[in-house]
């Protein structure tokens, strides 16, 4: 029985720290275009862990967290070791928000100001070094292509 237990402990662990896909996001700035190479959160386990308990993360690095529709929703720190930019970003890949350098574990509730599609989280600080301001679209495989 035991032999079991820490079986299942183990694939249970493992099933846990599964990679998750990547893809290219590239943002649109007066600077020109950024890209960032993110990890995609499509689904709800994978949403809830975000980038909790990452120690660091590439400046060109980033979570995207996709809905699959359009929703308002809330993040918060809670557990994130890093400071990190939000970007809340509308069905037609527009950002509505940023959140910029949330502040590491706190509980604090971060909302979209209006429904949204996804959001990116990239590390603290960078939206504003390289321009990122609502309004801006941003490129990725989910998002409807610009008219």
């Amino acid at each position: 029985m035991r032999t079991l237990l820490i079986a299942f402990l183990f694939a249970l662990g493992a099933a846990q720290a599964a990679p998750l896909p990547h893809s290219t996001v590239a943002i649109d700035t007066p600077k020109g275009p950024v890209q960032f190479k993110v990890e995609m959160a499509n689904d709800h386990a994978a949403q809830e862990r975000g980038l909790m308990y990452r120690k660091s993360l590439a400046p060109d690095a980033g979570m995207l967290f996709d809905f699959h529709t359009t929703v308002m929703t809330s993040f918060w720190m809670k557990n994130t070791l890093i400071p990190l930019d939000i970007i809340f970003i509308r069905s037609d890949g527009v950002i509505s928000s940023i959140a910029g350098n949330a502040v590491p574990m706190s509980e604090a509730q971060i909302p979209s100001s209006e429904p949204v599609r996804a959001v990116l989280e990239i590390a603290g600080g960078r939206a504003r070094q390289l321009g990122i301001e609502p309004g801006e679209r941003v490129h990725a495989a989910i998002f409807a292509p610009a008219r």
